[in-house]
């Protein structure tokens, strides 16, 4: 596999992944000022051209989070891991790896600054490094020390303030009836519980730590201020990270050989930990998906380094950043880059796949379809949300514009080539040698001959019989010349034979307009097809793009509904009546996703079998 090596030794690989032999930072946090975007980071993420995998890690500081991620990335060092009670990690720090478990992913790993760190004075960047962790990953792990106890969901607070920092619709109108969006653009979430020292038993009975993990995120049922507090984090739990995963360890190793975790081996850990982080990392490599946008749309790096720089220029603005707007300015980022590369695509195809000058407009226009078809699937698989088809319509005209260039070049070529070939064949004819009286049939002779040999030299091209028509069009008035000086012919031979040679060229231009007229009947059947192509290829996409939102629909839907069922158990039933207007909404929006294709073919004017 070919690789070419970029700043800090990190290697680009020929399928579009990178291998970084370090983490780098990718949001730094520096004291006393604004979170800012590292640029080797976000160059490095727009090198990466495959669907990513992001799996961040936040937590209290000192809580181990670095060691998992490190494990993620099959290596023993690498994050810092530090033995003191200082945080090691500042900011968020970024290291992508090709994906050990699927082909042509890239997983990104994004270790985050410890939340709570008690040198800090001002916690506002906690609360945007986690919110930055939350918008930027398709696995959110949050990682936490001794038991999953009420202090721990406390520590957890940030979650509640999510939607203070974050918004999901641009308009203020829209946001109150969103809350329950946010779920489309939310990670699955992991919550790791280290130095876990209990057993996993409740009411004389075992449990999963799954099950452990959902008992504690029960509800109390009290309108006290005390209990609205306590259940407030539950809530946004269950609300925003409807799946939910637990794993428990315990503690590596001794006090004494966890100031030195980077230099131990497996060997010198204990077995029930080891065993515990390889079922962690199995997990998280299996189950975490792609990082996606709302209705399907997979992230590659390249749109990834795009988010980041959208939500921190939003946040280092002063505002909320919105989920609808940074995906609306990734699209349009996005579809100008698709309308780029599949331009480019064609052009290189049909300058590729074309010989010019063609004997045939239809040769021509074979090869344009093929490379239109072509352009058209790569502008499909990489655009999203256009939807007026504004940049599909941009990309069209400048294929029809290059189209047509190449058919003018075509053209051209076949002229030049054609009067350079007339020019040689004319070359033996001895103009002098014809004023004479016998003169002008050994010049009709002559000039028959030229024709045959002209019409029998292949690679002329389409501009053939203009060439031609033009070429006898201008040999005309020597033809008379010489008709007049043959003094062998009476005035009325002369007149046949002066009507015979207008009779011919009529010939000749007939013959030029009906090719004429029929390249334009190409050129608009070439136009006819593009278009059919053009629609084709937008109704597929339609429909993968209504199917996509049809399931992501179902998805919430499922999951409301089975919040809602949980509430009812557990006595709820005020708030799970309160989810009822959500729930039907859902319900309305798959009952109705089902005829958006088709009401979208009627709107384009397409015929519906």
């Amino acid at each position: 596999m070919d690789e070419s090596k970029g700043p800090q030794g990190y290697h680009q690989t020929e399928g579009g992944s990178v291998k970084m032999p370090q983490p780098v930072c990718l949001i730094a946090n520096e004291s006393g000022s604004k979170l800012q975007v590292n640029q080797e980071a976000l160059n490095i993420l727009s090198s990466i051209k495959q669907p990513v995998v992001v799996v961040a890690i936040v937590g209290m500081y000192r809580t181990g989070k670095s060691y998992l991620m490190n494990r993620l990335a099959g290596k023993r060092t690498g994050f810092s891991l530090g033995s003191t009670i200082q945080s090691e990690t500042k900011g968020i720090w970024m290291w992508c790896v090709p994906h050990p478990c699927r082909e042509n992913h890239t997983l990104v790993l994004l270790d985050t600054e410890g939340l709570g760190d008690v040198e800090k004075g001002d916690q506002t960047n906690d609360t945007w490094i986690f919110a930055l962790a939350v918008l930027l990953s398709s696995t959110l792990v949050y990682n936490s020390i001794g038991t999953i106890n009420n202090e721990a969901l406390m520590s957890l607070h940030y979650v509640t303030e999510l939607t203070k920092h974050i918004k999901v619709k641009s308009s203020q109108e829209a946001e109150s009836e969103a809350s329950f969006e946010f779920i489309r653009y939310f990670p699955s979430f992991v919550w790791t519980v280290r130095d876990f020292t209990l057993d996993l038993e409740l009411d004389g009975r075992a449990i999963t730590s799954d099950e452990y993990l959902e008992n504690s995120l029960k509800l109390k049922p009290s309108k006290s201020p005390v209990f609205k507090t306590f259940n407030g984090p539950r809530e946004c739990i269950r609300k925003y990270f409807p799946l939910r995963k637990c794993f428990v360890f315990d503690q590596p190793a001794t006090k004494r050989k966890l100031k030195k975790m980077e230099e131990l081996s497996d060997a010198d850990l204990e077995p029930d930990f080891i065993k515990q982080t390889k079922d962690f990392c199995s997990y998280i490599l299996s189950h975490s998906k792609e990082k996606s946008l709302t209705g399907g749309i997979t992230v590659n790096g390249s749109m990834l380094a795009n988010l980041v720089v959208t939500y921190m220029d939003a946040i280092c603005g002063g505002q909320m950043p919105c989920l609808e707007n940074a995906v609306l300015a990734l699209s349009q980022i996005e579809n100008s880059a698709a309308v780029e590369k599949s331009h480019a695509l064609y052009r290189q195809l049909l300058g590729e796949q074309v010989k010019l000058p063609t004997e045939t407009q239809e040769e021509l226009s074979s090869v344009h379809e093929g490379c239109l078809k072509e352009a058209l699937q790569l502008f499909m698989a990489r655009s999203f949300k256009d939807e007026d088809q504004l940049y599909q319509e941009d990309l069209m005209e400048r294929i029809k514009e290059v189209y047509e260039e190449k058919c003018q070049e075509n053209a051209d070529l076949s002229r030049k080539h054609c009067i350079t070939l007339l020019q040689q064949l004319w070359e033996s004819l001895d103009q002098e040698s014809y004023m004479r009286p016998g003169g002008y049939a050994d010049y009709r002779v002559q000039v028959d001959s030229i024709i045959q040999q002209y019409r029998d030299t292949p690679g002329k091209g389409i501009q053939g019989d203009h060439a031609l028509e033009a070429f006898l069009k201008e040999k005309s008035d020597l033809g008379r010349n010489i008709l007049m000086a043959d003094k062998s012919l009476t005035e009325k031979q002369q007149n046949l034979e002066a009507e015979k040679a207008r009779a011919e060229m009529e010939r000749f231009k007939a013959e030029v307009a009906r090719q004429e007229q029929e390249a334009m009947a190409q050129k608009m059947e070439n136009m006819e097809r593009a278009h059919r192509e053009n629609e084709r290829q937008l109704l597929e996409k339609m429909e993968k793009e209504n199917k996509a939102m049809m399931e992501e629909n179902e998805r919430v839907l499922t999951q409301r509904l089975e919040e809602q069922k949980a509430l009812i158990k557990e006595g709820y039933e005020q708030k799970a009546n309160e989810m009822e207007a959500q729930i039907k909404s859902l319900q309305q929006r798959v009952a109705s996703s089902g005829s958006t294709c088709r009401r979208r073919r009627r709107r384009r004017g397409c015929v519906i079998s």
